[in-house]
């Protein structure tokens, strides 16, 4: 099977290539949203293949993977044909609901009635990457499904030599309350920070936070973010709004426990045994800040986060319900 695929996000996207379809990507000259072709932070197997837009024309496509609204467009545009109709289609939401079209001028405004953009049509089913997405969004017509994420192992690699917690979030800035930024410097007074992610060198000066309580790590390769998240004691989720983040996947698989707002899918995500959940930031707090001073303890926790991580997640579930669904779009 030959799959057309956009590289949008990084981490679902290197789990959805390790399938056995042949994953065709889009590559402009400038490697921009629209075309960025394969990444050079993550490891991708051969049968992800760039395609110079201009040539997918020519290509066979079984089917195609669609994850913005605006690829519907591109699609007929660079592909000639209309997805859901010429092509079979799905759509992979990767996000929560955020407004209606009516509430554009309020960019954080959550609706839980917030209909789908494709609403009204039942000719692309729309796969909802967790059920808190699913329970939030009014698809309409539109037939859904949940496909949870799947992570490629990084392996047991928790050393826990820095007391210290981690976390992860790319433009923390731009992304502001949703991500949970400004809870950093409450939590940076209670434990030192390590913070990963895209365009995180300024944070501590623009929050106001002395470096060695924040440090920053910034667009790391995966691998070598995976090293430095292994020697922390815990890694800290601050998201308030937000799907379930890869890196707190990725985090508790390395055998990190987990400190996160009780909010949208963690509360599914993490087990008791596995971190501590509170919507109380200072019961966060205390409890990275107890981690952190306790290795021993801070590592059985781990162990148990990445049991349930690895069983719940585990990349060959992910892989066989893709199979799945692309079996029966394609039929």
């Amino acid at each position: 099977m030959r799959v057309l695929l956009w590289h949008v996000h990084g981490s679902w996207a290197t789990s959805f290539v390790h399938g056995p379809q042949t994953t065709l990507v889009p590559l402009t000259p400038d490697r921009g949203p629209d075309g960025r072709g394969r990444p050079d932070t993550f490891h991708w197997p051969d049968r992800a293949v760039e395609v110079p837009y201009d040539l997918l024309r020519d290509e066979h496509v079984d089917a195609v993977v669609l994850q913005r609204p605006r690829e519907i467009g591109l699609c007929e545009r660079w592909l000639g044909r209309r997805p859901g109709r010429d092509v079979p289609a799905v759509y992979v939401e990767h996000d929560t609901p955020r407004r209606t079209p009516a509430d554009a001028s309020l960019p954080e405004e959550v609706v839980p009635d917030s209909r789908h953009f494709l609403y009204n049509r039942s000719d692309i089913p729309v796969v909802h990457v967790t059920h808190f997405n699913e329970l939030f969004w009014n698809c309409g017509r539109a037939p859904t499904t949940v496909i949870e994420h799947g992570v490629v192992d990084p392996g047991h690699r928790f050393a826990g030599d820095r007391p210290r917690a981690a976390v992860v979030v790319n433009d923390p800035l731009r992304r502001g309350r949703v991500a949970g930024t400004d809870l950093l410097p409450a939590l940076a007074e209670a434990v030192p920070l390590d913070l990963f992610g895209m365009n995180v060198s300024d944070v501590p000066r623009r929050l106001g936070i002395a470096p060695e309580r924040l440090r920053t790590y910034e667009d790391l390769p995966q691998a070598r973010m995976h090293e430095e998240l292994a020697r922390c004691r815990v890694y800290v989720h601050p998201y308030r709004w937000t799907s379930l983040g890869l890196a707190l996947i990725e985090a508790m698989m390395l055998g990190l426990p987990v400190v996160a707002l009780a909010t949208t899918e963690a509360v599914e995500a993490v087990p008791p045994e596995a971190g501590v959940l509170s919507t109380r930031v200072a019961t966060l707090a205390e409890a990275a800040r107890s981690l952190a001073a306790d290795g021993p303890r801070a590592r059985q926790m781990g162990k148990e986060a990445r049991a349930h991580a690895v069983d719940r997640y585990g990349l060959p579930r992910f892989l066989r319900d893709w199979r799945h669904i692309l079996t029966e779009v394609t039929r």
